[in-house]
């Protein structure tokens, strides 16, 4: 009798999650701060719950089309015609469970294996999808210093004739960066020319800090022949629970994804998707008071990791993420482990994002100003105690 189950070998590419190693041990001790938790904080707005519960009263609780509720795919082309000034349909639109499942189709579908796959690390844990897939990473790095901002004609070089997509993330999980208008321009350019496919997670496309313009891959394309954009309401509504998102693409390519979307989930939650419908079409001011004390939060907290010592900062311009830098050779897995039993403040280490950031700490601003005090007055006298 063999000892189990011998799994496909593509499972061995997706490691145990070391976010969750620091939240489990978390779970376990008493009067712990978090600046780990990577969703919003604030309750889901009572017009959208109102939808959530009148559709379950109102017995929407079967099987929608695959491809999602028709309102529901109208009401997102709608609010990206009306955000961006662009034509999408909603035959552009394919319902999912949450962004993660868009882009873990995209990831699998768009990719090939032996075939390279350029990303930008810090890189959030989805990457190792790729590999999953018999494909290849290629991280292009970028780092505090610099904003993490990334250079596109680092790009357009890294590009080769075994280059099949390029990932894109802004605003960025974990830095919080943004790319300006020229930089997802130049790449997304660079991808139509050479057909290569371009995939760019735009969860945090609403959470913008600053007075900027912010540069989606629908409005910088040629055309989205190319280009699949992921996206949900999980960090625009406060609706993480809910599990609905969206992928964006041509007709042609909404379609080849439906076909593979009804192998995985066959379709979503039928009264989720009527709560999704409420939150797009309904009053928008709950974003721009939830964007507004975002702001107030990052403001602090970059002030906090300036005073903090053996922390190098910088300022995000989206999401609700900052990652300073520890001195160089720290090792951010233990600094955190340390961090959390010895100062009781969790953190994620940056080497979770890629082997470039392994002296770095992503701190959430996901939490109240509060709880953002109280950490770094236990954080800033556990670090000058410490040698790096």
């Amino acid at each position: 009798m063999t000892a189990g189950i011998d799994w496909n070998p593509s499972l061995a590419e997706l490691p145990f999650s070391p976010i969750r190693k620091y939240f489990n041990t978390a779970a376990a001790m008493e009067d712990v701060v978090h600046l780990s938790i990577g969703q919003p904080d604030f309750p889901t707005p009572s017009h959208i719950v109102e939808a959530h519960v009148q559709a379950l009263r109102e017995g929407k609780t079967r099987y929608e089309l695959d491809a999602g509720l028709p309102r529901l795919r109208e009401a997102v082309a709608g609010w990206y015609n009306l955000r961006y000034g662009i034509e999408l349909g909603p035959d552009n639109v394919l319902i999912t469970t949450g962004c993660c499942q868009a882009m873990f189709m995209a990831l699998t579908a768009a990719v090939k294996p032996g075939m390279e796959v350029i990303v930008v690390e810090p890189v959030f844990i989805l990457v190792h999808i790729i590999r999953m897939a018999g494909a290849i990473p290629r991280p292009l790095v970028t780092t505090a210093g610099e904003g993490y901002q990334l250079d596109p004609q680092a790009v357009i070089d890294a590009i080769n004739d075994r280059t099949c997509a390029i990932m894109l993330n802004s605003p960025g999980n974990p830095t919080g960066a943004i790319y300006p208008e020229e930089t997802v321009r130049a790449i997304s350019e660079a991808a139509a020319e050479r057909g290569l496919a371009l995939i760019s997670d735009e969860v945090y496309e609403c959470l913008i800090l600053d007075d900027v313009e912010y540069a989606s891959a629908l409005t910088c394309s040629p055309a989205l022949d190319h280009v699949i954009v992921a996206s949900s309401v999980s960090k625009t509504y406060s609706m993480a629970g809910l599990r609905l998102g969206w992928a964006i693409s041509s007709a042609g390519n909404i379609v080849d994804l439906q076909r593979y979307h009804m192998f995985i989930s066959t379709t979503e939650n039928t009264a989720s998707q009527w709560a999704v419908v409420a939150a797009l079409e309904g009053d928008q001011s709950c974003v721009d008071e939830m964007v507004r004390q975002y702001r107030r939060r990052r403001d602090r907290i970059v002030e906090l990791v300036d005073q903090a010592p053996a922390l190098t900062g910088y300022t995000p311009g989206g999401a609700f993420f900052i990652m300073p830098f520890l001195p160089e050779g720290a090792d951010g897995f233990e600094v955190a482990m340390r961090l959390l039993r010895e100062a009781r403040v969790c953190t994620i280490p940056g080497g979770a994002f890629g082997r470039s950031c392994n002296n770095a700490l992503r701190i959430s601003f996901a939490t109240s100003m509060d709880q953002i005090e109280k950490a770094f007055e236990r954080m800033i006298p556990w670090l000058e105690k410490q040698s790096f």
